[in-house]
């Protein structure tokens, strides 16, 4: 605990510099202190030794971390970038805002980094998103550690993770300490190497390498103690001999007839029967004598077996769950890949299935984290003994998603067998700190090849099938069923193009005027998307809402909305209009998630909205799970902002729940509104909701309002805000600008 407050005190401190300097975040930084190429060439002379230490272990780090995007930096003792290597994405990125080789970092024109942070305080230093003094870097982690030739202690520079944020994972920090320790072995050993004569270097009998020495025909002249331990020989035996090893033996040969050096060979070496496997370094060179004549051969093996096992265990992480030891996203996803890659046998099928706890949020918030970590692997055991068989392989996604591969199965039944006994064990209670509680599981299910014939789609229709369960009642499970469609060729083509729509902005907000029908003044608006598609033009909500919603993308759409309406309504409230209100709709799927009011938080800070001038309209579905919606609107209650119930009269709502839900404004739904001047029965529903609303202290609005006798009607029943095509249309923000201006200069007038 003590490390951690002294890192982020670090920071703290490091920050406050920063904005002393005056330096703005929001901008690239203008780096100034750059080596000349000269001075460059010469810093890596000077390095020269040492960066290939460095880089032959950053090798096999950037392969055993394959498939993770990685960039690695390293800098001298000053802060200058000697080399960058890995992931080209990302190096490009980091060039482009100035950072490249040459350039000496330091905190006046970089902010707070953790290069200049490891030099500063010589200890390993991560930095992650926001920690970072730069905004561009925020979408980042960056993990430093300081290396040093470990005899004298002086600092020799810092090597430097950096990636995407997303890929964070504290596991990095401590893996970047485990290869900069085995750096400075081997510098120091280099080092010593260097400063010696070989036969006063090396004590033979006191160093913990192997040690092998021949003369010019390959007969060994010394052999000692830990190489008889490495290669199980004994010395009395292969003295004036050559070396028994065929391998080793062949590389003493090339040393004695060519000068060749070997460095860093990676040798496996089975001692003796019943012993475990060594893994050893293998360097061999020749001795020269004042002529520079060969007059022998030196070779060592170094023992690396703890190392090895080190690494062996880096890569079992790397595609393990660490909690649960359950195969993670990375194994599961690569699992399909090679089962694809490697061909099935014709008419051969196999089953994904998606399973996510239903719930799981609320016992997270009762009994704390660290009892939702041993529930999350008493379920791994629950699965594994569901799923035992060869061809069945249990997974953890994440959070309290898990995946399950059925493999060679016969029909969907076999899937379907499985999913019922999933269902059924939990319904055994699950005991966790002393107490025993329920908790079920929603499963989606699909087959290859018929959902899908790549990992890709597999996975995102098996997602589909699990929130189509969601939304149907939990636990149980859903096979994924494709919806009919008519236009199948278009639906395809605007499922593909939403998240490119998303990135390359498409998407535009309407905004249509809500009425106070006594004044006639605009009092609010409704923030309504429209996706204005290259080719296809205008495309109403009703055809990509539903695609957006099975697909997930709804989510980032729903944000995308919610941040550009409190955007544009700043911009009139900048512009000297009037304050008012703008309701944005939230999605079943953005209610359900689980940082939707740390989301909602954010925003607001970042647009600056006054939050009373913010509603959100949900649906009375999402209420059904009372406990869950009381605990989520009463949080975003907290915030300041208003909550209306959107379409109402058409749910299940109990009247009991809108105290509860903190609800602060009804919208009586459109399909009622419409037929109250020609059907008693909607006229009645109409009336009695309004009547409800006054009478339990909750302001209502009518939407879809289009004719006078419609309006006459809801003023008469004491309704006195709506919104509609007879007043206006969903429109763009710059014709409600003029609207804002006509009421403006209307009023004004009338006071003169």
């Amino acid at each position: 605990m003590g490390i951690a407050l002294t890192e982020v005190s670090l920071i703290s401190d490091s920050k406050e510099r920063c904005e002393k300097l005056g330096i703005d975040p929001r901008g690239v930084p203008s780096f100034s202190t750059f080596l000349s190429e000269d001075d460059l060439n010469l810093k890596r002379a000077e390095y020269e030794e040492i960066l290939s230490v460095i880089n032959f272990f950053v090798h096999k780090m950037l392969e055993l971390m394959k498939g993770i995007p990685l960039l690695i930096l390293i800098s001298d003792e000053n802060g200058c970038i000697l080399e960058m290597a890995g992931d080209e994405a990302i190096k490009s990125v980091v060039q482009q805002s100035g950072i490249k080789v040459g350039l000496v970092f330091n905190e006046q024109e970089a902010g707070t980094n953790s290069i200049n942070l490891v030099l500063d305080h010589r200890q390993p230093i991560q930095l992650v998103g926001d920690e970072h003094y730069y905004d561009f870097l925020w979408s980042t982690a960056c993990y430093s550690v300081p290396f040093q030739y470990t005899d004298i202690a002086n600092l020799l520079g810092t090597i430097t993770i950096m990636t995407a944020i997303d890929q964070h994972n504290p596991f990095l920090l401590a893996m970047l300490c485990t290869v900069v320790d085995s750096i400075e072995r081997e510098l120091l050993l280099k080092k010593q190497n260097r400063r010696l004569h070989i036969l006063n270097q090396v004590v033979i009998e006191t160093t913990r390498n192997g040690i092998i020495i021949t003369d010019r025909d390959g007969s060994i002249t010394e052999f000692n103690k830990f190489a008889e331990i490495l290669t199980g020989a004994k010395k009395q035996d292969v003295m004036n001999k050559p070396i028994p090893d065929a391998q080793t033996n062949d590389f003493i040969k090339e040393v004695l007839q060519t000068g060749k050096n070997y460095e860093d060979m990676e040798f496996m070496l089975q001692p003796q029967t019943g012993q475990n496997e060594l893994v050893c370094l293998f360097d061999a060179f020749p001795i020269r004598d004042e002529n520079m004549q060969v007059m022998g051969a030196f070779a060592q093996f170094r023992d690396i077996t703890e190392r090895y096992h080190t690494q062996k265990q880096i890569n079992y992480l790397a595609y393990h769950d660490d909690l649960t030891g359950l195969p993670n996203r990375r194994f599961f996803t690569r699992h399909i890949d090679e089962l694809l890659e490697h061909g099935l046998e014709e008419n051969s099928i196999f089953a994904v299935m998606f399973l996510d706890l239903d719930s799981f949020k609320k016992i997270n918030d009762t009994l704390g984290h660290n009892n939702g970590d041993v529930l999350l692997k008493l379920v791994a055991e629950r699965l594994k003994a569901c799923c035992h068989a060869p061809n069945q392989l249990v997974s953890r996604m994440g959070g309290d998603e898990f995946t399950i591969l059925l493999q060679e199965i016969t029909d969907h039944t076999e899937a379907i067998q499985v999913a019922e006994e999933i269902i059924k064990a939990f319904e055994k209670p699950f005991a966790v700190d002393g107490y025993e509680f329920y908790i079920t599981a929603s499963i989606g299910i699909v087959f290859y090849p018929q959902d899908g014939t790549n990992v890709e789609m597999l996975m995102k229709n098996a997602d589909i099938a699990l929130y189509r369960m969601k939304d149907d009642g939990k636990n149980n499970y859903n096979i994924f069923k494709p919806i009919p469609n008519s236009s199948g060729i278009e639906r395809l083509t605007l499922e593909h193009s939403i998240r490119k729509a998303l990135q390359l902005d498409e998407f535009v907000l309407y905004y249509q005027p809500q009425i106070d029908i006594q004044t006639g003044d605009i009092i609010g608006t409704e923030a309504l998307v429209r996706w204005n598609h290259p080719t296809l033009g205008l495309i109403p909500p009703a055809k990509f809402i539903p695609i957006a919603e099975e697909t997930g993308l709804i989510v980032p759409l729903g944000e995308w909305v919610l941040k550009s309406a409190c955007i544009q309504n700043q911009i009139w409230k900048e512009k000297g209009f009037p304050p008012m209100g703008i309701s944005v709709n939230l999605s079943s799927r953005q209610f359900s998630k689980y940082d939707l009011v740390e989301t909602i938080k954010e925003i607001l800070l970042e647009t600056h909205i006054d939050p009373q001038y913010l509603e959100l309209e949900i649906t009375e579905s999402m209420t059904m799970n009372v406990d869950v919606a009381i605990e989520v609107l009463g949080k975003l209650k907290e915030l300041g902002m208003q909550i209306c119930i959107d379409d109402f009269g058409t749910g299940y709502s109990n009247l009991y729940y809108l105290k509860l839900f903190s609800i602060d404004r009804l919208k009586i739904d459109q399909s009622f509104v419409r037929n109250i001047m020609t059907d008693s029965h909607d006229a009645d529903i109409v009336a009695t909701i309004i009547a409800m609303a006054h009478k339990l202290g909750i302001d209502v609005i009518a939407e879809g309002v289009e004719t006078k006798d419609q309006l006459d009607f809801l003023r008469s029943q004491n309704c006195h805000k709506v919104q509609g095509f007879y007043y206006h249309p969903p429109l763009p923000a710059e014709h409600i600008e003029q609207l804002l201006m006509k009421t403006v200069a209307t009023k004004i007038n009338s006071q003169r």
